[in-house]
């Protein structure tokens, strides 16, 4: 059967009529192959997109870290800010795009690999595409050359993490102090592992090493700049993808509280925006996870030269910020997971707040939310799409709304 690729689907596949999902497609493109299930599996391309160009990773085929280096910079760019633009449409919002910031290849600091036993010994990689099968990587183009180079050093580990039936998750940071690596869903150690692994830390000078969420080594701080701050998180904690990522989203942050004098930070994690916030205004930060926040306060108190921050350890999905505690502030910041922040929108919506810079990983949900704050009065001003995650379809922005 031949297709026509009509458009890309929220994880990168081409859909043809039927519809029909055609993985490694790009819209306009002619395509033939077996249709099972409506998918084709193995599509052979009859006729290419001029958009369409030789991906750069000999493992693209086969690893499912990415899904578009088959098309140019600028159709990915472009798609993902009409990802946003038509979600937005579809909640009757519209507003001015800014121009998309993508992080450079090879500069993601962070990322989560799985690894198993095998018959002659161990291997680490991503899952191969819609597969639990681990792929091997020779190389990467995506991730930090430092990141890269540890992995052929990882087999004494594997060994001691994980069981031939089952993977574990090995994820690796990069930092001021060198590697962070926290290994999860592994065995759990035994005495004499311990210093075992407290040596297999010094050979390959890692920062820091956990298991399981417990701290087995540190040799250094796994430090992180915010602002004027350095952050030290917890194992395994989420941060920005990549610093030219982080540096976007900050500068986002900043121009759409600008001019607030007390800001609230909602989902603040290790305080991203919280410190570098704190440069010249008083900040709160709300979070659900109490390491981080004691992270974040650990570095504002030495941090020279910050306004007052102050945390609170909170569910904001059970337990948003009410109206009456919104009070207080002049602008709110919130960067929630991929659920987005409801709850807590409402009440923004429903308090006296002028001001609020959002920053979201979902268009969808960010667009459900933006509704939210539109049907109250806010004027969404503009939305900046920063792409840390090259050739995925995974998109991120930051907004300002003003009432």
């Amino acid at each position: 059967m031949t297709l026509t690729i009509r458009r890309l689907g929220h994880l990168g596949d081409g859909i043809a009529d039927g519809p029909v999902f055609v993985p490694l497609t790009l819209p306009g493109e002619e395509v033939a192959g077996e249709v099972a299930e409506g998918r084709i599996a193995a599509p052979r391309i009859v006729t290419p997109s001029p958009d369409r160009v030789r991906p750069p990773c000999r493992h693209f085929k086969t690893c499912g870290g990415c899904a578009l280096q088959h098309a140019c910079d600028e159709f990915v760019s472009d798609w993902k800010r009409t990802v946003v633009e038509a979600a937005l449409l579809a909640q009757g919002l519209e507003t001015m795009m800014r121009p998309v910031l993508t992080s450079p290849p090879a500069s993601r600091r962070r990322a989560t690999l799985s690894a198993r036993r095998t018959k002659k010994g161990t291997m680490i990689g991503f899952h191969a595409r819609a597969s639990d099968t681990i792929v091997e990587i020779a190389e990467c183009k995506l991730l930090h050359p430092d990141l890269m180079a540890i992995l052929p050093n990882l087999g004494e580990l594997v060994t001691v993490a994980a069981s031939r039936k089952g993977a574990v998750a090995v994820h690796l940071t990069l930092t001021d102090g060198g590697i962070d690596l926290a290994v999860r869903e592994a065995k759990p150690l035994e005495g004499a592992e311990f210093a075992g692994l407290a040596r297999f830390a010094d050979t390959l000078d890692l920062a820091r090493l956990s298991w399981n969420g417990e701290v087995v080594v540190t040799r250094r701080p796994p430090a992180l700049v915010f602002g004027r701050a350095r952050v030290t998180p917890p194992p395994g904690a989420f941060l920005q993808a990549t610093d030219e990522g982080q540096a976007a989203l900050t500068e986002a942050v900043r121009e759409a509280s600008a001019g607030a004098a007390r800001i609230v930070d909602l989902f603040a994690g290790c305080g991203t925006f919280t410190l570098p916030l704190a440069d010249r205004a008083e900040v709160h930060g709300v979070e659900g996870e109490s390491a981080m926040l004691d992270a974040l306060q650990t570095a504002w108190r030495a941090a020279p030269g910050l306004h007052r921050v102050t945390t609170e350890a909170r569910d904001l999905f059970r337990r948003p910020l009410m109206t009456d505690e919104l009070k207080r502030f002049e602008c709110a910041v919130i960067d929630p997971p991929r659920a987005g922040g409801e709850a807590q929108m409402r009440q923004i919506a429903g308090s006296a707040l002028g001001r609020v810079a959002a920053v979201s990983c979902n268009p969808v949900s960010f667009a459900r939310d933006a509704r939210i704050l539109a049907d109250a009065g806010f004027n969404l001003d503009w939305v900046q799409v920063v792409d840390q995650f090259r050739w995925s379809p995974h998109v991120e922005l930051a907004a300002q709304f003003t009432r």
